[in-house]
């Protein structure tokens, strides 16, 4: 019986064509991720370590008073210029009146100084024509005095009365220069006392309108703590007012990663709220002057021989595209991914402007008011059209 022929095993060769063929993927795989990375990957860096931001403004109270009415409550939308709380006004009010009172007195005042001014003019005026008929009627009396046509004493009241003349001109003059130096190019007006009674007038309608709090930008209320029927001191915390129209990303990049981070580089973000499916086109817009830990409340003392290197960040502002944030609106301290495109680093390293308008609180037109109400009070109590003429020196 013939034995069977040997049969070489298959299960080497086709190891090692798997072997071969794995290395080939493998190796195809590695010059394409380099490849990947040469061309694409190394003109971008990325980080997880960001957050929303936005402007916090905190609403206090810069007069002390009772709240009598709250307008807003937390997470509520308000606009710029809206009434948030009211303050008890019959303080105000009567500091206001009292302010307006003093005005018109000091207008009646010092426009007896000027009536008061031109009443000497006239006694001077008088007594320079008495004094000059004075000194005539003595002179007549001097030329016949010699002939014995005139007694001596009655030379010696002609005499008496030039010196009481030129006595009384110069008191009226020394009188007038004391009322002058007061008035002196000034109108009624611009007069020091009117424009110090008017100042009050100004501070308490100042003092009158902020017992009306409104929101100094338009955002969402948040941190309210205020409560009705409280006494409330000037400083005092009340609520805050979030802006989230102008909300902006601080991106926590790595030190290595800043080589070539640069102002204008756009960055492409995503909100762990909303997922991968909405992107928000950014740019960079500054990068911070220091790392995390150099701002922080107690920063590491590393010359205490306690020392380990720890790699630091560095916050990176991120401006946002305003009708991205209004179709995809953001809360503060969300969590955010952001990619930065380096293939252009011609950018400043230093930014020259961050906001792209300066962020300003809301005013009011009060002091226009307030300026036609104290121009109604001098004009009620100025008398004469003649006191308001601006004065000169006679």
């Amino acid at each position: 019986m013939n034995s069977p022929e040997p049969v070489e095993p298959a299960a080497p060769a086709k190891r090692r064509q798997r072997l071969l063929a794995l290395a080939a993927l493998v190796a195809v795989a590695a010059v394409g991720y380099t490849a990947y990375w040469w061309l694409h990957a190394r003109y971008f860096e990325e980080t997880d370590d960001a957050y929303v931001a936005s402007d916090i403004v905190p609403i206090t109270s810069e007069v002390a008073g009772t709240v009598t009415a709250i307008h807003v409550d937390d997470t509520q939308h308000v606009e710029k210029g809206q009434l948030l709380i009211e303050l008890d006004r019959a303080d105000a009010e009567v500091a206001m009146a009292q302010a307006e009172a003093e005005l018109a007195r000091t207008v009646r005042e010092v426009r007896g100084l000027y009536s008061q001014a031109d009443g000497l003019r006239s006694q001077i005026r008088e007594r320079q024509l008495q004094l000059t008929a004075a000194k005539a009627n003595l002179a007549r009396r001097e030329k016949i005095a010699a002939d014995g046509a005139v007694s001596a004493e009655e030379l010696q009241h002609a005499h008496d009365q030039v010196d009481q003349l030129s006595a009384a001109l110069n008191a009226s003059r020394e009188s007038l220069q004391t009322i002058q130096a007061r008035i002196d190019n000034t109108t009624l007006q611009d007069h020091p006392q009117v424009l110090a009674a008017s100042a009050k007038v100004r501070e308490s309608a100042l003092a009158l309108k902020r017992t009306r709090i409104v929101a100094p930008i338009t955002g969402t209320v948040a941190r309210r703590s205020v409560q009705i029927g409280a006494r409330i001191a000037p400083g005092a915390p009340l609520l805050a007012v979030v802006g989230l129209d102008d909300a902006w990303v601080d991106a926590n990049f790595k030190e290595v990663q800043l080589r070539h981070i640069r102002v204008g580089q756009p960055v492409e973000l995503r909100a762990d709220v909303y997922g991968r499916d909405v992107v928000y086109q950014g740019k960079v817009a500054g990068l911070s002057a220091g790392s995390g830990s150099a701002f922080a409340l107690l920063p590491a003392q590393n010359a205490s021989g306690n020392w380990i290197k720890i790699v630091q960040r560095v916050p990176i502002r991120i401006a946002l595209d305003p009708q991205e944030l209004a179709a995809n609106p953001l809360r503060v301290g969300l969590s955010m991914h952001a990619r930065i495109d380096l293939h252009d680093i011609s950018g400043a390293l230093l930014a020259t402007q961050v906001r792209r308008s300066p962020q300003q609180i809301a005013g009011g037109d009060d002091d226009d008011a307030a300026a036609a109400r104290i121009a109604e009070i001098i004009a009620a109590n100025a008398g004469d059209s003649r006191a308001t003429a601006r004065l000169a020196r006679p």
